[in-house]
């Protein structure tokens, strides 16, 4: 081979509606990117980056350090061959020691998703420590410089708590200690770290989000990323020759105690993730939502999102009973909400049901002539009857946790993993799957249930040992059978509407959600803390998905009570609270909240948000969450006091155009003041009542005259 045959590299282009990608390799460069297009956004790579990273026991990194790039066996990968498919493309790639990766990437309209397959193609064992769904170089705009690789590059990153979930910031990564300058130039190697970001254990968003993205105002460039797993995963950006990059994955050796031991012929499969890319952020967030409605499972509730009550949030607490549940199944009926869902506590005869969940038998106590009585009553009004469960766990003084065997449960060294009185099933085991099978179908066939709601409180820690090559790929395998699990539900019950819950937003992941109907976003209790979260939930999840709770209360007052019901609107409804017990005009707002929901449900589940004031903090008087539809923007602002009164709400995309703007709700309350500014796309509102208080708007665009 002469010196300018290698030196030569070569290009596979893809394209497909709304995206093209470009790709080079040569006998001596690996696969790598090299540059990405949308219609309105053009990306360069500035480094041959591998776009496949691998790591395995005895084959560690070209230069040591604790990133996913830089590896012996990514940087040996060559291509072998591509294939093009339906919106897809399939790499085939090869190293001199038998290992045979193939990359598939399905994308289109500003996103994809990929994953890494990786076969042993040798005559030895392999030993897995780390795989990458995804590397790639940040980039930037065609003749871009590049002086500074992470000049001007801003990280957006979220993260979760109990009762502070999705809360976002944006840093520059040159700011502070992301990525300080090292003048590695003058060594001739790259940093040796990186800003990462994992989770541990079965809480896929239990702190660091897997959702995130840079931005650069410099390069008119925005990535965001979303690894799809509900188990472990990392993500992580840094500096690399001349470019910033961002590799993903799911567990790894060194985060999670994963590994994955291949004999000869075998093969292992990463989780997968989805890129997005846009002018700015509110173009790559519109690409990741067009994603995710992609990758859904289908469902008659995906299209027509049901508008449920919940007996739990502020009202019953995880205590019903039947002479506490009919006035409020009356009550709920009144307001035109279609689910009721009986929460917490139906399956025990005392208020002390911690640690003995797990068989799911209706309490006789609470419900004297049968949990049939209230969910005849349900139906009687109207409403499908719904239930909640915490199917994964069993408490410690369950008969279940007897008469279920041992390894139907994830284990330590022969230990049950137990946290807070409860074990956690482990559903590879055969056992485990056909005790919750007979739950679903039971209460399915029995009560005619509608819907579950399934909550998750517990994090079980990095996996199981039983039967599995490592802790980690024990829990792999785990997470992967509850996504199976899910998927034989809605094969036997079509038609059945699940929420994901868990402590909250504690496994609010993609992996779940591609399934799952709907997802409640916190667990938070005071309502003037809850805007942030949900003005900031459709960055992690689809609009439709996101069920922020409203719970008025009779004792509010009308604002009050108007500002809860707004952040319900905020996405999908989610309605609770003591109905019951409100006079005639404190129930005629709670059902002028839910008609406009029903109104707003069309646009709901093709909308794309936005934020006109910027991802919120946690702190911020103002906040304002936007829902983007062909026809109308829809707007949820908060005023939770202090001055000033006012605010201006940014909207580029409506530059230029003449908008009317109307109020959605409430209604019949006295109306803000808003002033629209064409030239610069401004909204101004000002609050005319004493915060807190909220309305719900409604912008409609028609293009000024020449």
């Amino acid at each position: 081979m002469t010196a300018a045959t290698a030196a030569r590299v070569e290009r596979v282009d893809w394209a497909v509606p709304g995206l093209r990608m470009s790709f080079g390799y040569s006998a001596d460069i690996p696969l790598h990117l090299q540059g990405v297009e949308t219609g309105t956004c053009s990306v360069t790579a500035a480094s041959r980056l591998p776009l496949v990273e691998i790591l395995a026991a005895g084959r560690g990194h070209t230069l040591a350090n604790s990133r996913l790039v830089q590896t012996s066996i990514g940087a040996e990968l060559r291509y072998v061959s591509h294939e093009v498919a339906e919106n897809s493309i399939r790499f085939v790639l090869a190293s001199p020691d038998g290992i045979r990766a193939e990359l598939l990437i399905t994308g289109q309209h500003g996103a994809f998703r990929t994953s890494t397959s990786v076969v042993n193609a040798g005559e030895r064992d392999v030993l897995l420590i780390s795989v990458t769904s995804w590397v790639s170089p940040f980039g930037g705009a065609a003749g871009s410089r590049f002086d500074d690789p992470a000049g001007g590059w801003v990280l957006v990153e979220g993260s979760s708590d109990w009762l502070g979930e999705g809360r976002w910031t944006e840093s520059t990564l040159r700011q502070g200690a992301l990525l300080p300058t090292l003048r590695e130039d003058l060594t001739g190697h790259t940093p040796r770290q990186a800003v990462i970001r994992t989770a541990n254990g079965t809480w896929s968003t239990g702190g660091h989000l897997p959702v995130a993205g840079v931005r650069s105002e410099v390069h008119h460039v925005a990535w965001l990323w979303e690894v799809v797993h509900n188990g472990p995963w990392r993500w992580e950006v840094g500096e690399h020759r001349g470019d910033c990059y961002f590799a993903l994955s799911g567990p790894t050796d060194g985060d999670h105690q994963w590994s994955q031991r291949l004999a000869p012929g075998e093969s292992f499969t990463t989780v997968p993730a989805v890129v997005a890319v846009g002018t700015d952020l509110t173009a790559a967030a519109a690409a990741l939502t067009g994603a995710r409605r992609r990758h859904r499972r289908p469902h008659v509730d995906n299209t027509c999102p049901s508008i449920v009550f919940n007996d739990y949030m502020n009202t019953l607490n995880g205590d019903p009973s039947t002479e506490k549940l009919l006035p409020l199944v009356e009550a709920a009926s009144t307001t035109g909400v279609e689910t009721f869902c009986i929460d917490a506590g139906w399956y025990s005869n005392s208020s002390d049901w911690w640690d003995s969940v797990g068989e799911w038998a209706p309490s006789t106590t609470r419900f004297p002539n049968g949990l049939t009585e209230v969910v005849a009553a349900i139906r009687a009004h109207g409403m499908a009857p719904g239930l909640w469960l915490e199917p994964e766990v069993v408490g410690v003084n369950s008969p279940i946790a007897e008469s279920l065997p041992a390894e139907a449960f994830l284990q330590r060294g022969g230990f049950r993993v137990e946290e807070q009185g409860r074990y956690h099933l482990d559903l590879r085991h055969p056992a485990a799957r056909a005790h919750l099978d007979g739950v679903i179908d039971r209460l399915v066939a029995e009560f005619g249930i509608g819907f579950f709601k399934f909550d998750y409180n517990i994090n079980a820690g990095p996996g199981t040992d039983r039967d599995a090559p490592s802790v980690g790929a024990g829990l792999l395998a785990h997470n992967r059978a509850q996504l199976a699990w899910i998927d034989g539900i809605l094969d036997r019950h079509p038609s059945l509407v699940l929420e994901n819950c868990s402590s909250g937003g504690m496994r609010a992941d993609a992996a779940l959600l591609s399934r799952m109907q709907l997802q409640s976003t916190s667990d938070q209790q005071d309502p003037v803390r809850y805007p942030p979260i949900a003005a900031a939930a459709p960055l992690s999840m689809l609009p439709e998905t996101a069920a922020s709770w409203a719970y008025p209360q009779p004792e509010m007052s009308p604002e009050e009570s108007a500002f809860t019901l707004v952040t319900g609107l905020a996405g999908r409804f989610y309605l609770s609270g003591y109905l019951n017990r409100m006079d005639t005009a404190q129930l005629a707002l709670v059902r002028e909240a839910v008609d406009a929901a029903r109104r707003l449900r069309p646009g709901l589940v093709e909308s794309a948000p936005s934020w006109p004031l910027g991802l919120p903090d946690w702190d911020d008087r103002w906040i304002a969450a936007a829902l983007h539809t062909p026809e109308h923007v829809v707007v949820s602002v908060w005023d939770r006091g202090q001055a000033p009164d006012q605010t201006h709400l940014n909207f580029p995309a409506l530059r230029g155009k003449d908008v009317s703007v109307a109020t959605v709700f409430p209604r019949s309350l006295p109306a803000w003041e808003t002033r629209w500014n064409a030239g610069t796309g401004t909204l101004t509102v000002r609050s005319t009542v004493h915060p807190p208080t909220a309305r719900t708007l409604i912008l409609t665009p028609s293009v000024l005259p020449a």
